[in-house]
């Protein structure tokens, strides 16, 4: 049987003496790479929930495995690369094709960030295996790139249908404040005029979640109430479903039609969304010799598909946020004493 590719000419060897190491001027293949993921992206333009969404695993994998088989594919068409070559312009080419969906906004910063090192590592990966065929083969195979194409397509029109992983997880963690509990139930049931250099070291805020602005206590219809407020016109109410003074209050999050404006929060990891929300939060004080001990549990749930990544990630946010919550309310007990700060010790139980 004729080989197909026999009369072909397989990629050029590197010039002479030429050093490999990937450069700007050697990298153009980068571009087509970031330029396949961005029209998958595009495509991927579903409604939470509905095909072609960007959360489905046909986007979330296929996407930068695309992107890597493109730049590689690419690049083979003038010259033999490097292994370093097939890894690093792949995981480059991803990140050029996630700011180009910032750019244009289709995508937010927030779910930029966190899934950066998960397409950085699968567009490196797929790199890499196209650049085995490559040298296997001795020659770029088009239909490769082509399927790899297609396939996110025909998946991603049914996937929805399976259904979505529960997903319902908690943490817990405790801190000694140097404070009567009388002190830190004020602060826990009534927090204003919050500054951002109180809460803004949470990486949760770092990476683009609003600010919190106020959580105003209040009372009505026999309710224990939070107004909660944070930056960019988000806006909910906190209700305690559990209320013992001084010992224990526990948040419940109601939400109302306005509570999140438009382009104030990605709708991939808004609270109460299709994938993610944030369920109970239980705060219980201990009295202890010489202050209190001060108690936060947290319920949430993130359902996807690809849990086995955005699960870890949540775990870390939201575990990073219960310190940086307990050690505001511990700060404002003391109102706000520089020496008893010093005292306050973050343990994870």
């Amino acid at each position: 049987m004729n080989n197909p590719y026999a009369n072909a000419h397989p990629p050029l060897p590197p010039p002479p003496g030429q050093d490999l190491r990937p450069t700007f001027s050697r990298w153009w293949p980068v571009g087509w790479g970031a330029l396949a993921g961005l029209t998958l992206r595009l495509m991927f333009a579903g409604a939470p929930g509905s095909a072609y969404a960007a959360m489905l695993d046909s986007f979330i994998l296929g996407s930068p495995i695309l992107v890597g088989a493109v730049t590689v594919y690419m690049a083979e068409r003038r010259y033999r690369r490097t292994w370093l070559f097939y890894f690093v312009a792949p995981a480059v080419a991803t990140g050029f094709y996630i700011l180009g969906t910032l750019l244009i906004y289709i995508e937010g910063w927030i779910c930029a960030i966190v899934i950066f090192p998960l397409f950085a590592l699968i567009g490196g990966l797929a790199g890499l295996a196209m650049g085995a065929v490559c040298r296997l083969t001795n020659w770029p195979r088009p239909a490769i790139v082509s399927s790899l194409a297609i396939l996110p397509l025909i998946t991603g029109a049914f996937e929805q249908r399976l259904p979505l992983p529960n997903g319902e997880r908690s943490q817990e963690c405790t801190i000694f404040v140097p404070a009567q509990p009388t002190q830190v139930w004020r602060q826990l049931i009534d927090a204003r005029a919050i500054r951002p250099a109180e809460i803004d070291d949470a990486w949760m805020y770092r990476i683009g979640v609003p600010l919190p602005v106020e959580g105003a206590g209040d009372e009505r219809n026999g309710e224990h109430l939070r107004h909660f407020v944070m930056g960019k016109g988000i806006h909910f109410d906190q209700v305690a479903i559990e209320w013992r003074p001084e010992h224990a209050v526990t948040w419940s999050n109601r939400f109302a039609p306005d509570s999140f404006p438009p382009q104030a929060l990605d709708d991939h990891v808004r609270i109460g969304g299709h994938y993610f929300d944030l369920g109970a939060t239980r705060y219980s004080l201990t009295p202890q010799p010489g202050g209190t001990l001060l108690r936060v549990h947290m319920e949430y749930r993130v359902s996807t598909r690809f849990n086995w990544y955005a699960a870890p990630v949540a775990d870390f946010l939201v575990g990073n946020l219960e310190k940086t919550l307990l050690r505001f309310y511990a700060r404002r007990a003391v109102n706000g004493n520089a020496a008893a700060d010093e005292r306050v010790h973050v343990s994870e139980w």
